[in-house]
């Protein structure tokens, strides 16, 4: 098939670890194969029964975790009311036995105990559902439910054991900036589950400047103020502190991630490994301290209802150089003239906090430790995850060490 743009969907649809048939293809209003709940909308009306899609199978065309045609592995959480419309697909196996390296949601024992654990916590807090979960989203990386409750809707995610524990790191920001997180409702940290309040609001993607920077104050503000604390940073966090990140980057030019450059690129990659220590020393003489970064601080995971900004999604959070979170938030910023702005956000809030410091060299530094960080984060990723998820993140390690050394430049080589 070729690549098309848009998605659609074929499902195989397995109960109790009986295969039923297939169902599909069928056109869904979305593109990312992360999304899962136009799958589900589809699937519970055909079949009569609630489901949950398990996980990713295949995909062909798209590209960027986004369009082509997908199929799904799909539970029905009760035997089907109808039948289902093709049978099975010879050569797709039972789907169902153990795999390596598959996320817990990915299961249908693992959806379920996830559902159970979230509706016995929702009841212990006062906060019972009123109705049933509703699947927004998985992949390898998450799940997501949305759960209604008298009080508003609650959700329930769960991430992965290399993940960091979420309801730890909010709880380190809830006690220096409350407003500025989602409330925890219950936490399994062991299990990396977490239930979260829902944040009234919409995602930051096209935000105006006021609220952009009201979000990058009330970043700076709590990390100046984890900074200052010595029990501030949550036990088990990550160290990505800049010196750490070099010498896992080493590790990465000698793994995987080398087979995918050309060797011009990766002797170029070597050469900027061996400048990271001037580089740091650099970075550290701008004077801002380590603390608790976000890991991922872009304006889909910052959500405002026009009073507050709330940061969302800390799954990618450690302990390290707040720098990266300030390039993040300026990099997915595509018009340059206000990329250039928040960036000055981000200097300014940082100047005031530390006075003395220097933000605008450190984020003239910053470049390629932040690409080079997401490269040992993206092959982290791609060891962890089950083989047929792997599209999600394939080729992303190189593509970050590419673009270090675009950002390095000559002079980085």
């Amino acid at each position: 098939m070729d690549q098309m743009a848009g998605r659609t969907v074929s499902a195989l649809v397995t109960v109790d670890g009986r295969r039923l048939g297939a169902v599909g293809p069928f056109p869904v209003d979305t593109p990312w194969w992360a999304d899962v709940g136009p799958v589900v909308s589809h699937l519970e009306p055909a079949l009569g029964v609630p489901v949950a899609v398990l996980r990713l199978l295949t995909v062909d065309g798209g590209e960027g975790a986004r369009d082509g045609h997908v199929t799904y592995h799909v539970e029905a959480l009760r035997p089907p009311v109808r039948e289902l419309p093709s049978p099975w697909p010879a050569g797709s196996g039972d789907l169902v036995g153990p795999a390596a390296r598959r996320a817990d949601w990915a299961t249908a024992s693992g959806v379920r105990e996830a559902l159970e654990w979230a509706d016995s916590a929702l009841r212990a807090s006062g906060r019972p559902p009123s109705g049933p979960a509703g699947q927004v989203k998985t992949w390898n990386l998450s799940g997501l439910f949305r759960i209604p409750t008298a009080r508003g809707p609650v959700w329930l995610k769960t991430t992965p054991g290399f993940a960091a524990c979420e309801a730890s790191v909010i709880g380190a920001f809830a006690r220096v900036a409350p407003e500025s997180v989602p409330a925890v409702v219950a936490a399994d940290p062991a299990r990396r589950r977490v239930l979260l309040d829902h944040v009234p609001g919409v995602d930051c993607w096209d935000a105006p400047d006021d609220v952009v920077r009201d979000a990058v104050d009330r970043l700076v503000a709590a990390q100046a103020a984890i900074a200052e604390r010595a029990e501030g940073v949550p036990a088990g966090l990550p160290d990505r502190t800049p010196r750490v990140l070099a010498g896992m980057v080493d590790e990465l030019l000698d793994g995987a991630a080398a087979a995918e450059l050309s060797p011009g690129e990766l002797s170029s990659a070597r050469r900027l490994a061996g400048r990271l220590p001037a580089l740091i020393a650099s970075l550290e003489a701008c004077g801002l301290p380590h603390t608790v970064v976000h890991g991922d601080f872009h304006p889909g995971n910052v959500r405002s209802d026009g009073r507050r900004a709330v940061m969302v999604d800390f799954a990618d959070s450690h302990f390290g150089h707040p720098v990266l979170d300030g390039l993040r938030m300026r990099d997915f910023t595509p018009d340059g003239e206000r990329a250039a702005r928040v960036a000055r956000f981000w200097a300014e809030a940082w100047s005031a906090r530390v006075p003395g410091s220097d933000p605008v060299r450190a984020l003239a530094l910053g470049g390629p430790l932040a690409h080079l960080s997401y490269a040992v984060r993206y092959q982290e990723f791609l060891d962890n995850i089950e083989s047929s998820e792997r599209p999600y993140h394939a080729g992303d390690p190189a593509q970050e060490i590419r673009a270090a050394l675009e950002c390095a430049g000559p002079a980085g080589l």
